[in-house]
C-alpha cells in the first residue's frame, strides 16, 4: 500500500453534527470497473462492521441526468470513499458525484484503484481522454466540465490509498 500526496484541507474537513446524517459513507465508483467485485465486497464489509454505507445499487444506465437521490445521499453522508478507477472520468455521472462531494467539504477517502494518483491530479491517460470526450459532448457547458476538472484535481491531491494490479481485492478490503 502506498499513500498519495498530502490532503487539501477544504476537502477533508470533519463534519460537525455528522451523527444526524443518514449515511456514514457514500461510495462513489464507476460501476463498469468495480461494481460486481470490489464494490460489492467493500459494501458488505462496511455493513458487517456497522457502517451505514450508501451505494448506487441500480447504476445509471439510461438518461442524461444524475438521479436526485444520489445527490441527496451525498448531502446526507458524513464521508465519502471515492474509488477512482481507469474509467471513472469517462462517466459524467461520476464527475457530477465528485463535484458534489467536493462541494459538501466533508471527509473524503480516495482510493486510487489501478490508477496513478498523479495521472488523476494532472488528468493524464484515461482521465485526459475522459475529459476530452466531455469537452466535446458539453461544448456549450464548459463551466460544468471545468467544475469537474477542478474536483478531480482536488481529490487527486488528497492522501489516499493506492492499489495497483499487484494487489488483490481482498487485501484492499483489509486496508480500507
Amino acid at each position: 500500500m502506498m499513500m498519495s500526496s498530502p490532503a487539501e484541507s477544504d476537502v477533508m474537513s470533519p463534519t460537525p453534527g455528522a451523527f444526524r446524517l443518514r449515511w456514514d459513507v457514500f461510495l462513489s465508483f464507476r460501476g463498469t470497473d468495480t461494481r460486481e467485485s470490489l464494490i460489492k465486497s467493500l459494501y458488505e464489509s462496511l455493513h458487517a462492521h456497522g457502517v451505514r454505507a450508501f451505494r448506487d445499487d441500480d447504476g445509471l444506465d439510461r438518461g442524461d441526468e444524475i438521479a436526485p437521490s444520489l445527490l441527496e445521499a451525498i448531502d446526507d453522508s458524513a464521508a465519502s470513499i471515492i474509488i477512482i478507477s481507469p474509467d471513472y472520468a469517462s462517466s459524467h455521472w461520476c464527475l457530477e458525484e465528485l463535484a458534489k462531494i467536493c462541494e459538501c467539504k466533508r471527509l473524503v477517502l480516495p482510493v486510487f484503484y489501478r490508477v496513478d494518483p498523479s495521472d488523476v491530479r494532472k488528468q493524464l491517460g484515461p482521465f485526459e481522454a475522459g475529459f476530452r470526450s466531455h469537452e466535446l459532448r458539453f461544448k456549450n457547458q464548459m463551466e460544468k466540465v471545468e467544475k469537474w476538472r477542478k474536483a478531480m484535481k482536488k481529490v487527486g491531491g488528497v492522501a489516499g490509498f493506492v492499489f495497483n494490479n499487484n494487489r488483490s481485492d481482498p487485501l484492499f478490503l483489509i486496508f480500507i
